[in-house]
């Protein structure tokens, strides 16, 4: 993972329709550099963009193609016309309009962790790459932090801490990019102190289509009076990446931040963190003590995620591996700084594992996309920064099947039951196998239902199902553990988590075209209904009022109503 420091000279945009792409004067900024170094643009009025240079187009040809072509997940690979590498909004408007003029089908990629053939697929002619938008900078202007959506988690963490000593409460994974990261929701270590990543979005830059074909660069903030505009910025704080055009920035501040100072526009994090990473020997491992574990986990998490807990800065990730893994995980960061934190860590330890009779030991193996973290066997405070960095994970050289869900209280005996039946299966071995149950809460359930896209916001849990491996002659058998393993644990809702007393449905940055599947969804919940629940209605509003033509579609695209 390359660092980038600052690199800003992006536009900023004014009003909500038309906009100029030169470098504005209330950017905090300084000129692009390298193969990256752009001419500056103009849209002299709506939809009529007048771009100095060129974009970069890579073909079939080109020796860089197979690496623009697939995601992380090496199950998809697409065989496009062409790459187009835009490196501006104005030529991310031209690649949008040839491409629509021209009758081809395009998608977007940001920084390519989509778990599904979202991108990257038999249909797809053009690709338009994002990689080459990455700036993250203060625009005075709009007294907001510009992302662009091709930066990575990491890019933006860096810059916004080092220079101005806040962050975001967004994912752990370094190499996620935040134009589709963002669109979904995000969240991450910090988000039961701090809220989901869309809590703090102020405003979007997207490409839209209209109904004449036409493509333009809209800009829609949370102060929009126009009520369209201020659907399609609602829509993008949880929506979903992919349903209405193609984002070319974000501006982010927090809701009730005051004042022009950029370090009090987003919030901080704690300067230091405790970081414990421990693990339960599969060997000693029976079903009562997976059992007591996994009611323990349930039960800390139903008495400590409320809005207001003096736990909100403690986020554990509990690694429910596969037996032949050898380990189950528990991995723990929670602010340092806060008083009496050793003794709260230390009673949270307690109650997790009272009576569970396994002796606990250093994490020595991956898990999922972590490393083993032997080092961390006691508690350690590190610079939150350091911490950040470190806890980043991510493989691009695997294949891959994911699943996710929310739960809104501690398992059922029957959900936990059938987790252990499909974790210590003796038919199947996969060590890169597991179902991580991360901490929810806090003060992502300080917002209500309809205040974001995001519908989940009563949620203690959030699960994430994953299975990887190296050969794709093993697809069928990886694929069939996982789907029995999901369908299994919700046998009682149709083999989906259909919302309830527990369950609460999807998160639609995890996507799994099962969902849509009568074969493995046999409940009367559609998948969009899972994702997104009672929001739908208004994502299909804003669907049909910013591309009516569906040009930005996908297996699980919202759909024109």
């Amino acid at each position: 993972m390359g660092r980038r420091s600052l690199l800003t000279g992006a536009a900023a945009v004014a009003g909500g329709a038309a906009l100029s792409t030169a470098l504005p004067t209330t950017a905090e900024a300084a000129p692009r550099s390298g193969a990256a170094a752009v001419a500056a643009t103009t849209v002299a009025d709506a939809g009529t963009t007048v771009a100095t240079t060129d974009y970069i187009t890579v073909v079939p040809n080109d020796s860089r193609f197979p690496d623009l072509v697939r995601g992380i997940n090496q199950r998809w690979v697409a065989s496009p016309d062409y790459v187009r590498l835009v490196t501006t909004t104005a030529q991310a408007v031209r690649a949008v309009q040839e491409a629509v003029s021209a009758g081809k089908r395009l998608t977007v990629r940001s920084g390519g962790h989509c778990y599904e053939d979202f991108v990257f697929n038999k249909d797809v002619q053009v690709v338009i790459d994002m990689s080459g938008m990455t700036q993250v900078y203060y625009d005075s202007g709009r007294n907001a932090f510009a992302v662009e959506g091709g930066a990575s988690n990491l890019q933006v963490y860096e810059t916004l801490y080092k220079l101005y000593g806040v962050t975001l409460p967004a994912g752990s994974c370094a190499s996620v990019g935040v134009g589709g990261h963002i669109s979904g929701g995000g969240y991450g270590l910090l988000s039961r102190l701090q809220g989901l990543t869309v809590d703090h979005l102020y405003g979007v830059e997207v490409v839209t289509v209209d109904k004449n074909g036409t493509a333009k660069a809209v800009v829609a903030t949370r102060d929009s009076s126009d009520a369209a505009l201020k659907d399609l910025w609602w829509a993008h704080t949880g929506g979903g990446g992919g349903n209405f055009g193609l984002i070319t920035r974000y501006w982010l501040r927090s809701p009730g931040a005051t004042g022009t100072d950029p370090s009090k526009l987003l919030p901080k994090p704690p300067s230091e963190v405790f970081v414990h990473a421990t693990s339960f020997p599969w060997k000693d491992m029976t079903e009562a003590s997976f059992t007591r574990l996994l009611q323990n986990w349930g039960a800390w998490h139903e008495k400590n995620s409320a809005p207001d807990s003096k736990y909100n800065s403690l986020f554990g990730l509990l690694k429910l591996n596969h037996s032949s893994n050898g380990q189950i995980g528990l991995l723990t960061q929670m602010d340092a700084t806060v008083p009496g934190a050793q003794g709260l860590l230390d009673d949270y330890l307690a109650a997790v594992t009272a009576g569970v009779g396994v002796t606990r030991q250093a994490m020595t193996n991956r898990m999922g996309e972590h490393a083993a973290m032997p080092q961390f066997a006691a508690p350690r405070k590190l610079p939150w920064y350091i911490a950040t960095d470190y806890l980043s994970g991510g493989n691009p050289t695997l294949y891959g099947k994911y699943k996710s869900a929310y739960a809104r209280k501690g398992f059922s005996a029957t959900q936990i039951k059938a987790m252990y039946k499909h974790l210590s299966r003796t038919d199947y071995s996969n060590g890169d196998a597991l179902v991580q149950v991360d901490s929810y809460g806090g003060r992502i359930n300080a917002a209500k239902p309809g205040d974001t896209a995001v519908p989940q916001r009563d949620s203690v849990l959030k699960l994430q199902y994953q299975t990887y491996w190296t050969d794709p002659a093993d697809e069928a058998r990886h694929l069939a553990w996982i789907r029995d393993f999901y369908r299994d644990v919700y046998a009682e809702t149709g083999g989906v988590p259909v919302p309830n007393e527990i369950n609460d449905g999807c998160y639609v940055n995890y996507p799994d075209k099962d969902l849509g599947d009568a074969a493995w969804n046999t409940s009367s919940a559609t998948w969009n209904s899972l994702y997104y629940k009672d929001n739908y209605a208004r994502l299909q509003k804003t669907k049909a009022a910013w591309d009516p033509k569906n040009i930005f579609r996908h297996a699980q695209s919202v759909r024109l109503p």
